[in-house]
């Protein structure tokens, strides 16, 4: 049996695609497509994107908390123009 390094460590504030990819039982293609089409968070570095696992976690925990589906592509868009908004007007209502 394979041992994990990270073992008993604090756990990643990142995943690579791939990983990503297996929690949410997805291909890596399907989310490296999101993340060009800005509609999934993640952290480029140089060539390579790296995936926050909070976002993971706040994805799982949406879906389990609403009983239904969670449309990443639309949480993406409400964070920009919620963002935009903020640029626009200056934080201020």
């Amino acid at each position: 049996m394979a041992t994990n390094s990270m073992a008993g460590s604090n756990p990643p504030m990142f995943y690579t695609v791939s990983e990503a990819a297996r929690i949410l039982r997805v291909d890596a293609a399907t989310i490296y497509r999101a993340i060009r089409e800005d509609a999934f968070p993640a952290v480029r570095v140089r060539t390579r994107y790296v995936v926050p696992a909070r976002a993971v976690e706040e994805i799982a925990q949406q879906a389990a908390e609403s009983g239904g589906v969670v449309d990443i592509a639309q949480m993406a868009a409400d964070k920009r123009n919620a963002r935009d908004f903020e640029r626009a007007t200056g934080g201020a209502w």
